[in-house]
């Protein structure tokens, strides 16, 4: 499947490393694809506590969001989001892109979540989120051109805030959330935002 709006449908990372190795195609971004949802599905119940996402998801939840959600916004000029699967030698390791998207004013909010197992180590983690964000901001800046994109994260990930911040994003405000620790204290929500020059 393919984004109509989209000229290109594979967008990658495209550089060599010190030892001359061509890693070009190593790291791409696609469509969100159906063969990947169950994995997601499964990486969004693990990492719960940092997601929005109030209970676990079931297979059927999974499987009417990519039927209604995902496969409308193939053929839409403005969908509501504009999801990819995160690809490392075309194995999906994660999946995000742009949710609760404003047309009118070109603004969206980033989203991205990497595989549990790569998660759970920061140097991974670092590395795997910085390239997703140099994919997902090269693809906005060449073909959807957002003019602001925001991000949500939960004061319990200061790593992740890291990333952003030296990725070019900055601190807006904080706010309260509904969300609780395992201790069910209230989480507060940070919110960044990436504004595009023009």
């Amino acid at each position: 499947m393919e984004y109509s709006f989209l000229q290109n449908n594979r967008y990658c990372l495209k550089y060599t490393t010190d030892s001359g190795q061509d890693w070009t195609n190593e790291y791409c971004l696609v469509p969100l694809r159906k063969q990947d949802m169950e994995l997601i599905r499964k990486w969004r119940n693990d990492q719960i506590h940092i997601l929005r996402q109030k209970k676990p998801l079931t297979e059927k939840e999974q499987h009417n969001y990519f039927s209604k959600v995902i496969l409308k916004s193939f053929s839409e000029d403005k969908p509501k989001c504009i999801l990819f699967s995160f690809l490392f030698k075309n194995n999906c390791i994660g999946y995000g892109g742009f949710v609760n998207i404003n047309w009118n004013i070109k603004s969206a909010e980033l989203s991205f979540l990497l595989d549990t197992k790569h998660a759970q180590k920061a140097k991974i983690y670092q590395e795997k989120f910085s390239i997703f964000l140099e994919l997902i901001l090269g693809l906005n800046t060449e073909e959807i051109k957002f003019e602001v994109i925001v991000t949500e994260t939960y004061d319990i990930r200061p790593l992740h805030i890291k990333i952003l911040e030296d990725s070019g994003f900055k601190y807006i405000k904080r706010t309260h959330s509904l969300k609780k620790n395992i201790d069910g204290e209230t989480i507060d929500s940070l919110f960044h935002e990436y504004t595009y020059q023009s």
